[in-house]
């Protein structure tokens, strides 16, 4: 129904909110849904309802009452908050949908992400290609870790899926992912590259799992994932030191980690690593930074005068300067600086002035988004 609203735009999240109008992102900001009307608190239940009775859950699911109106309502009531997601066709929207529903002070309310289905290609989502070729080499290593950090809605999860589409029609490894929830779904064919219409499959395996349905947490997901001989392993969020130290050390024996962290370019992405550690432990986690660290790929989405536009922070530890200046980092800025402005590098500032210049964005958006990077 809302999709049939906004034929023509990009649809990222919902708002739905007891005696409240709808609100709905897309790639022209936030946007009023006002031909739905103020929702009252009967119509959002019955959403509610809907959306929790159509959740994903699996068939050997324990006798915890997913599917249960009466267990949302006790959920609601003891927990004040829950999440989950749903397949495609709930209430009629064209994608899979990932849900929390919460209370506030006008009374229940939800937010709806939607996740897309179809992956996109990395020439296809505003990345230079001077980084895509990069992304490209470097996943391809042995092992690492290679981060791509910003803020929620920043289109993280969409690049690492169009990553890890590209070694999954390319290379035989074997890929596993724990994320929260899955939000794209990887194919086990693809289309053969010398006979056109034809399907062949993938040269790569894909294990993905869910945390809550298939693993417990991201720690245990991660830890299990080490017995499944994965040559490559995508974590959703690294959201603390434990789920951090064990992805360093997967990186360290061999494999390559890919993540993400809500922090905005090169240098506040190291700051929230070593947030994670003692001080006293911080020198020892930049020298294995320092090895481990393949990339840092920071990205937001910026309000242009033509829909959303990308702009990122690329840093690459391909030489060893940079790795020196990953070592040295001390809080201050300057050693990574210099190293962002290393061949190969692209700065945050760099990027937004290269949308302005390219009338992409307007003075506004360029003069309060400037990191000093």
């Amino acid at each position: 129904m809302i999709a049939a609203t906004y034929p023509d735009r990009e649809i990222s999240d919902v708002q739905i909110r007891t005696n409240s109008l709808i609100y709905v992102h897309t790639n022209r900001g936030i946007e009023i849904a006002e031909s739905f009307g103020i929702m009252p608190a009967e119509t959002v239940s019955q959403i509610a309802e809907a959306l929790f009775l159509n959740q994903n859950v699996e068939l050997w699911s324990d006798s915890d009452g997913h599917g249960s109106v009466e267990k949302m309502w006790e959920k609601i009531r003891t927990k004040r908050v829950i999440d989950f997601s749903c397949d495609n066709g709930a209430l009629g929207a064209p994608v899979r949908m990932r849900v929390q529903m919460h209370l506030s002070e006008t009374g229940l309310g939800l937010t709806t992400r939607w996740l897309r289905g179809k992956i996109s290609q990395l020439e296809t989502l505003g990345i230079e290609p001077m980084i895509s070729d990069s992304l490209r080499e470097l996943v391809q290593r042995r092992f690492g870790l290679g981060l791509i950090t910003g803020p929620t809605g920043s289109g993280k999860s969409t690049t690492l899926a169009a990553l890890l589409d590209w070694v999954r029609r390319h290379f035989q490894k074997h890929i596993v992912t724990v994320e929260d929830p899955i939000e794209y779904r990887y194919d086990r064919d693809m289309a053969d590259p010398n006979n056109p219409g034809l399907m062949i499959p993938a040269p790569a395996l894909v294990t993905q799992q869910e945390v809550g349905k298939h693993t417990l947490s991201y720690q245990t997901g991660l830890k299990e994932v080490l017995r499944k001989t994965p040559n490559i392993i995508l974590l959703g969020e690294i959201r603390d030191r434990e789920t951090m130290e064990t992805c360093i050390e997967a990186a360290q024996t061999g494999h390559f980690v890919l993540s993400t962290l809500h922090t905005r370019g090169a240098v506040k992405t190291i700051d929230r690593i070593l947030e994670f550690f003692p001080k006293d432990q911080q020198p020892g986690v930049l020298n294995r930074l320092g090895e481990t660290l393949t990339f840092v790929l920071s990205q937001g989405l910026l309000t242009g005068f033509q829909g959303r536009v990308l702009v990122t922070e690329y840093l690459q530890n391909t030489s060893d300067t940079v790795g020196a200046g990953i070592r040295a980092y001390d809080g201050n800025a300057t050693s990574l600086a210099d190293a962002l402005r290393y061949k190969g590098n692209l700065r945050w500032d760099s990027s937004m002035m290269q949308l302005y210049r390219e009338g992409m964005i307007s003075e506004q958006v360029f003069s309060t988004n400037l990191i000093g990077g």
